[in-house]
């Protein structure tokens, strides 16, 4: 039986961050782009939440199943034992470097590392990349979902992150607005979305376009140092839909409802080093290689009746903003509403399973220290300190510690003495330390002691993205503020 795509259910009005990195979370985008969300991420069909029917067949402990016999980066975990590079890398073994006036960056909207310590840059229409060696970097325009430009009416209506993946690679994530209504399902069928209807003559290359849209590339460098297109990523972890539509709902691909991509984050160590999560505006999609699982998310629902007077329940999942990997390897995640914490698995297949028993939660949970569970909380920000502790960044209400007391229940205490309650990206350090990109106040460091202070020599007042590199020896934080590219060295 097919089910309802609900267009209300991918996202009413986009807003989009500037996020990308192994420690970063999303953040505020400009102005000139940031649309509101005016309605909640609201409309999964009753009965049918999107995740958590598995195909039943790829069982547990298979962890190629569903991937492509063709693509090597599919279905085998990433190499989990290569150590930190033993010295400073390539880049300057300097306190604080500013990149962008040593290396002539121009305006970066989000940035990336990727495995051989390139560094990736996003702005607008253009990416670029800064190979170690390079005095300044080397731009590409209108590639992939930007070839055509951005609009209603192309591929993207803006880019929005950039995250680094293996040697030569990087990830590029893009927005499109909700699906229109002729796209949901009606009872006669003659609206389905019929990209891979049997019959024909029902074919609508108008809508199969749409399916297209926003989502995320994969680009790589030219063995002469350009940048090309590698793919447009859309090889489900599943075989049980189309392979070439982009990123899809991996358990039913009829739904699209990861349609914009506002975050990403690099496992930068472990058992699965080198996988990139990004957050859209449904839930948390994985990738491995060209492979995506798509998706997962912290949910609750909301009870009412509708126009007819019938029961409905309605599940609230938000824009999933805030992305951080935590001491163990697990995967934490906020959105609008809740925070999450998810142990990954091996079998990439089964990510969006929320069985508990492949995937399992730590967490699924709302704060009622910050608001109520109707009551938006913002989350921007999530990482897991040395020490254990968890910590939440709100773009609204401030900086907030929390403990898990179960699966569906945890609390919260604020932490005082930052300047601002507006906040846009964390990342915890190898030395216990946190770090807090404020919007408008600056860096700040709450240390291992949990003294609370601001970093200095760091260009730049707001603080769009924090990406942290444990790999060289001492690590580097780069911190991409209003202001430009800036890299710490120590901690």
């Amino acid at each position: 039986m097919r089910r309802r795509l609900v267009a209300a259910c991918a996202v009413m009005v986009m807003a989009v961050a500037w996020a990308c990195g192994g420690s970063s979370t999303g953040a505020t985008p400009p102005e000139e782009i940031r649309r509101e969300t005016p309605v909640p991420d609201a409309g999964n069909p009753p009965g049918n939440p999107d995740a958590g029917n598995p195909d039943a067949g790829n069982p547990p402990g298979n962890p190629d199943a569903g991937n492509p016999p063709d693509n090597p980066d599919a279905g085998n975990p990433p190499d989990a034992g290569t150590p930190p590079q033993a010295g400073p890398g390539p880049w300057p073994n300097e306190p604080v470097v500013n990149y962008t006036q040593r290396y002539n960056l121009g305006r970066v909207r989000s940035m990336g590392v990727d495995d051989a310590y390139n560094l990736w840059l996003l702005d607008g229409e253009r990416i670029g990349v800064l190979r170690p060696g390079d005095t300044q970097p080397r731009w590409v325009s209108n590639i992939g979902q930007a070839r055509d430009g951005f609009g209603p009416d192309k591929l993207a209506l803006g880019s929005t992150v950039i995250c680094g993946g293996s040697a030569g690679r990087a990830y590029v994530g893009y927005m499109a607005d909700t699906l229109p209504d002729a796209f949901i399902y009606s009872p006669d069928g003659r609206s389905f979305p019929n990209y891979d209807d049997p019959d024909e003559s029902r074919f609508d290359p108008l809508m199969y376009a749409e399916y297209q849209k926003g989502d995320m590339d994969a680009v790589r460098l030219t063995a002469d140092g350009t940048i090309e297109l590698e793919e447009h990523l859309q090889r489900s972890a599943r075989p049980n839909g189309p392979q070439d539509v982009g990123i899809r709902n991996t358990n039913d691909h009829h739904f699209d409802e990861d349609r914009s991509v506002l975050t990403c984050t690099k496992v930068m160590r472990g058992q699965f080093k080198g996988e990139v999560y990004i957050g859209t505006n449904h839930g948390v999609t994985r990738i491995r290689g060209l492979v995506y699982n798509s998706h997962r998310h912290p949910v609750w629902f909301r009870y009412d009746v509708d126009e007819r007077g019938r029961e409905r329940k309605t599940q609230m999942a938000g824009l999933s903003y805030a992305l951080g990997i935590g001491q163990n390897g697990e995967v934490l995640i906020g959105n609008d509403w809740n925070l999450g914490v998810v142990v990954p698995t091996p079998d990439l297949a089964w990510w969006d399973d929320t069985d508990q028993t492949v995937n399992p939660e730590l967490l699924n949970s709302y704060l009622p220290e910050v608001n109520s569970l109707e009551d938006k909380d913002y989350w921007r920000g999530v990482q897991q300190t040395k020490d254990g502790s968890f910590y939440a960044a709100s773009k609204d209400f401030g900086l907030w510690k929390f403990t898990i007391r179960d699966r569906t229940e945890a609390h919260a205490v604020k932490i005082p003495g930052l300047p601002t309650d507006s906040l846009l990206s964390l990342a915890a350090t190898d030395d216990g330390s946190l770090f807090i990109g404020t919007s408008g106040g600056g860096l700040w460091r709450l240390d291992a002691q949990q003294q609370l202070s601001q970093v200095q020599g760091v260009a730049g007042s707001t603080v769009k993205e924090l990406f942290y590199d444990p790999t060289v020896t001492p690590a580097m934080l780069y911190v991409l503020t209003d202001s430009g590219l800036t890299v710490i060295r120590g901690h």
